[in-house]
């Protein structure tokens, strides 16, 4: 089955979306995705539900839409052949913006680069794995017919391990970074949050340290500065440490 396309292969002008089939105006297609979901302001109210407009069935019909006019129009063509014109950040946006997910582990708030995160999925039984020395990898979950590995971040940030009180519906976090799945249980999903990636804070040291070691910087949300996972590292050191 194709990928679906990027969020940056589909820049129209037009109206906003909201969950239904785009808008077409005068041959254009509603790229709902640049101005309320992931690559605009992120207000969006469908965001809570889907994370990232890949998910969403309004870019899925989008999407569709391209394609049949690629392949009806030489003119659309040729632009989707110049896609970098395309995928270039509108002029006004002087402010380079990131997206992230916020979660709360071990009673306290993370957030995760959503370009990381495939989905959030309900609890279920974690197996095992007979002679694993990594106390942060708790076992193997199935995800959608597939084994999955299971990582308990409490245990590598060194975290409390017990529930918060209050704290919400657990869930787990489906994540993939350059091939390799890995699942993060957590104890509740706030949203996605966007922010300046030029105003992320130095890590204070009054962090544990194993937080300092996998914390790329501080981010401000909901008046609060939260540590933003350095999810690069993370996949690499657990990806060490099970071969």
């Amino acid at each position: 089955m194709a990928e679906p396309m990027a969020e940056d292969d589909m820049q129209e002008t037009a109206r906003p979306g909201s969950g239904s089939d785009p808008v077409r105006l005068d041959g254009h297609i509603d790229d709902c995705w640049n101005r309320i979901g992931v690559r605009g302001d992120g207000s969006c109210p469908e965001l809570q539900h889907h994370l990232r407009c890949l998910n969403c069935p309004t870019y899925a019909s989008a999407a569709r839409q391209q394609l049949d006019r690629i392949a009806a129009s030489p003119e659309v063509a040729q632009e989707w052949m110049h896609s970098e014109v395309a995928s270039a950040p509108p002029p006004h946006s002087a402010v380079a913006l990131a997206s992230a997910l916020v979660v709360r582990v071990g009673g306290e708030w993370l957030a995760i680069a959503t370009a990381v995160v495939q989905e959030v999925a309900e609890n279920r039984a974690v197996h095992s794995l007979p002679h694993q020395r990594n106390p942060a990898i708790s076992g193997v979950l199935n995800i959608r017919g597939a084994l999955r590995i299971c990582v308990s971040l409490a245990q590598l940030l060194h975290l409390p391990t017990t529930p918060t009180p209050g704290a919400g519906v657990p869930s787990l976090l489906v994540t993939t970074y350059e091939g390799q799945t890995l699942v993060f249980p957590v104890e509740q999903v706030a949203g996605v949050h966007r922010y300046a990636t030029g105003a992320l804070a130095p890590v204070p040291t009054t962090l544990a340290h194993a937080a300092i070691q996998y914390t790329r910087g501080m981010v401000e949300w909901r008046g609060q500065q939260i540590g933003l996972l350095d999810h690069e590292l993370l996949f690499y050191v657990l990806n060490r440490s099970m071969t």
